[in-house]
């Protein structure tokens, strides 16, 4: 009896361990868990400002004709490109033509009477020197080489404004660049002040975009910037912020901020669609994970760590983030591994297989 007494207790204790590898068996068993596992690393942390917008031209000019008259020959049409000063279209009038023409006659005639007055006048100069004039005959040749100069000054203006309403016979490009707009016809009349004409210069498309009020503040002329055209989906293109218009939109609670492409791109058009990530902040060796991985809680947020096959729950410092990674502060050390997907099932020791690896 008192040998049973003796064995007892060891097989108590026994069964106490059996027993709490039975409960443990049962409670984890079947709750395996297949997930993706990300391996905590420290990498460069981009943090950037999405915004919405599209292409426009810096410089454009519209054309407008400054002489009411017929349309007589077109010389550039819409979508072809000019240069500053080439004529898109000429009027056919003959009334400036034959008005430059009589204006040059009479500042021709005028000019050979002022010289010839200025001569009379030397000679007079002379002959009163001499005693062989009197004061009365040089003072007239004076008066009237004065009157001679002031005709042909006024024949001078004439003939200027004269030759300046010849140019308005033909609309000029102001600046070189592409027609984007160009209406008229020949045959057609136009009254003055009609617009015939716009010019985009193509060399000065820059993007227009719509920032977060928000956002604002961190915005710096210079910032870089990665571009993606909706025309264009495979391509990215880089930019820098250039302008910063200091006003608020009441409406829409946004600025708008204008970028400039670092090299042309060739087939970009005015009004094209765009986004644009404008990069404010860069931070090297950040310990990232993905913010997938992390989960809140009343007391702070949290990750599951996976230490030798099972979960442990841990609570983390989280810092600055972007559109995907967030930065560990405290928690976490490179070389730890998270779950990439937390769930609302996961306890604490539950057998964690990984199907995959987060990247």
């Amino acid at each position: 009896m008192q040998t049973l007494q003796k064995i007892l207790p060891k097989y108590t204790i026994v069964l106490g361990v059996i027993l709490a590898a039975t409960v443990l068996y049962l409670v984890t068993r079947g709750n395996t868990v297949h997930i993706d596992i990300y391996p905590v690393k420290k990498m460069e942390l981009i943090q950037a400002i999405y915004a919405t917008g599209y292409v426009d031209a810096d410089r454009t000019a519209e054309l407008r004709n400054e002489l009411s008259g017929t349309v007589g020959r077109i010389l550039a049409r819409e979508g072809e490109r000019v240069e500053e000063g080439e004529s898109i279209l000429e009027f056919e009038e003959r009334q400036p033509a034959l008005a430059a023409r009589e204006a040059q006659a009479a500042y021709a005639e005028q000019k050979s009477e002022a010289d010839d007055r200025r001569v009379k006048l030397a000679r007079n100069r002379n002959l009163f020197r001499a005693g062989a004039i009197s004061r009365q005959e040089l003072d007239n040749a004076e008066k009237e080489s004065r009157k001679a100069d002031d005709l042909l000054e006024q024949r001078e203006l004439q003939l200027k404004s004269r030759r300046e309403d010849l140019k308005k016979l033909a609309v000029t490009a102001p600046v070189s660049g592409v027609l984007t707009l160009q209406d008229a016809r020949a045959g057609d009349y136009l009254v003055s002040g009609t617009l015939v004409a716009t010019i985009v210069d193509t060399a000065s498309y820059v993007l227009n975009v719509e920032v977060d009020e928000l956002d604002v503040p961190r915005l710096r002329t210079g910032q870089a910037a990665t571009v993606a055209l909706d025309a264009f989906p495979d391509s990215r293109f880089e930019a820098s912020v250039s302008r910063i218009v200091p006003r608020t939109d009441r409406v829409t609670k946004t600025s708008r901020v204008y970028l400039d492409f670092s090299e042309p791109v060739e087939g970009m058009q005015a009004g094209m669609t765009a986004t644009a990530n404008i990069v404010y902040s860069t931070r090297q060796n950040a310990l990232l994970v993905p913010k997938s991985s992390v989960f809140s809680e009343l007391r702070g947020k949290y990750v599951w760590r996976i230490v030798d096959g099972r979960l442990q729950k841990r609570q983390v410092a989280a810092g600055a983030g972007d559109m995907t990674f967030v930065e560990i502060l405290d928690g976490l050390a490179e070389g730890d591994s998270v779950a990439l997907k937390p769930e609302e099932r996961f306890r604490e020791g539950m057998e964690a297989r990984h199907i995959g690896h987060g990247s």
